[in-house]
């Protein structure tokens, strides 16, 4: 199964109620929501990811917190993205609760290979393609993501301005699945967004 997965962005979400964007993302049909909030203040971001993680169990979508590890473990969070400095750092310094699964971003090779190392229960990798979020920065590309997914022992995502018009191609590479901030922090129907998502992926055949 080709999972899509929503990344949040509190700063691109159009108007005030960003709880609410939360709710109708974790309703639209994604397997998964993580709260990437990382310039919030810890506390803020606590009361936030309970506020988060209950909508999507109202849902049934997956909850993942992001970077805040301490906040996270304490509001029974079993799935954390954790940078891979960050993720190394606390796989020395602590022993990690075994049904905890953390992840970890990775942009080569060289990162995927040492986020194995660290025990990582999946990746997510890009830049796949150009994105508005790394300006200048040309994307890495599919034959990047290929090679990720070719080596890695645990599932890969791919994330980095992927869109309706390209998830057939990022399907086709092996990845698990593609990861979305900005179009899902605009979408005006996220429920709608998630079908042609679908539909689109689908385009490429069995993967």
């Amino acid at each position: 199964m080709f999972e899509i997965i929503a990344v949040t962005s509190r700063a691109l979400c159009r108007g005030d109620d960003f709880p609410g964007r939360i709710g109708a993302i974790a309703a639209s049909g994604v397997e998964a929501v993580i709260l990437r909030e990382k310039d919030m203040p810890p506390e803020e971001y606590r009361r936030l990811a309970v506020q988060a993680a209950a909508l999507c169990r109202l849902s049934g979508t997956e909850f993942i917190a992001h970077t805040f590890f301490d906040e996270a473990v304490s509001i029974g969070c079993k799935k954390i993205h954790l940078p891979l400095p960050l993720l190394e750092k606390i796989k020395e310094s602590r022993e990690v609760p075994r049904d905890i699964i953390t992840g970890t971003s990775v942009h080569s090779v060289e990162d995927a290979r040492k986020a194995a190392s660290l025990g990582a229960g999946y990746l997510i990798a890009g830049h796949v393609f150009e994105t508005r979020s790394k300006k200048g920065l040309e994307g890495r590309g599919l034959h990047f993501l290929s090679e990720i997914c070719r080596q890695s022992p645990v599932p890969v995502y791919a994330i980095g301005g992927i869109s309706e018009h390209n998830i057939a191609s990022v399907r086709k590479t092996g990845a698990a699945g593609a990861c979305l901030m900005s179009s899902f922090m605009t979408a005006v129907d996220p429920k709608n967004y998630v079908a042609e998502l679908r539909r689109n992926a689908l385009d490429c055949g069995p993967a």
